[in-house]
């Protein structure tokens, strides 16, 4: 059975300012319950990460200030949150939804979080509404217990995966993939093992070329025995902080690309959504169940 990690901190929960942004996480299982996509055995809440794992990943200082709720004005205005208790706990039970994911994904070849993809968080900071990096954390917990030897990070978000880049540059057994927007944010950007920049209004057909010239080389090169898919939705051309022009029906092909090449290769994958921002909370939800119809379509 495929398993799905769910936040069961609702949007409704969070402080007003928090709302619009969190308020996908709820939709998205709704609709894929109401429409008989995912069954209710199937979604688990995941408990709280431990502080030695995220240890394995962040630095003390800065998971004590998380804690402690002790993050400066400029810390709290580089993540673009005001720091709160709620965050922190709904933060580290994401990152234990996709270590959770890990486990799934190695018996029935997929599983997904309904949150994660936090690619902004470095060791010792939070950027861009990501507090703490889920997918680096879930790759040295893999190492760590040697339940992977060689990882593929593939990072469709259209925002580069910088935290995930700086985290992870040091370990040859991870192989970080980024494809986005080259003048979108991080302006600063940092060096994934692959990155592929794209220009301001790159439409579906070139991005998906783009794609197909380049996942299956690398599948073939690095000979992954584990994946990490962010699915960001922010690539919609109806996105208000993409830039790009990815149409619904594009970005579903993109995803369905993804995970034939999983299901070819045989290697067990784990799906965290990342980003979306269109204006119509429809338009973000339908691309991202369309994430899940398709894990459901190859791997059930």
């Amino acid at each position: 059975m495929i398993k799905i990690a769910f936040d069961p901190i609702y949007a409704h929960e969070l402080p007003e300012n928090h709302r619009f942004p969190m308020l996908k996480y709820e939709l998205i299982p709704a609709q894929l319950l109401h429409e008989g996509t995912c069954h209710p055995e199937q979604f688990f809440s995941p408990k709280s990460c431990t502080k030695d794992v995220i240890l394995w990943t962040h630095d003390a200082e800065y998971l004590t200030k998380l804690v402690d709720q002790s993050l400066s004005a400029s810390e709290q205005r580089r993540i673009g949150f005001p720091q709160s208790e709620l965050l922190v706990r709904r933060e580290l039970i994401i990152t234990q939804g996709t270590i959770d994911a890990c486990h799934f994904a190695l018996e029935s070849g997929v599983s997904l979080n309904v949150a994660g993809g936090t690619h902004h968080a470095f060791a010792d900071r939070g950027e861009g509404f990501c507090l703490l990096n889920d997918m680096a954390i879930a790759s040295n917990y893999l190492l760590k217990h040697q339940l992977a030897s060689k990882i593929l990070i593939i990072d469709l978000d259209v925002h580069q995966g910088n935290g995930t880049a700086s985290l992870l540059q040091n370990e040859s057994r991870v192989f970080t993939f980024s494809m986005h927007g080259a003048t979108n944010y991080p302006f600063h950007k940092e060096k994934s093992d692959l990155d592929i920049g794209l220009s301001d209004g790159t439409d579906g057909v070139t991005y998906l070329s783009i794609l197909a010239e380049t996942l299956p080389r690398l599948i073939k090169d690095e000979k992954p025995d584990f994946i990490f898919y962010l699915s960001g939705v922010d690539i919609l051309a109806t996105d208000k902080l993409g830039r790009l022009s990815v149409s619904l029906a594009d970005c579903k092909e993109r995803d369905r690309f993804v995970f034939s090449l999983c299901k070819q290769h045989e290697i067990p994958v784990v799906v965290a959504l990342g980003g979306g921002y269109s204006p119509d909370i429809k338009d973000i939800v339908e691309a991202h169940c369309n994430t899940f119809r398709l894990a459901m379509d190859f791997f059930s």
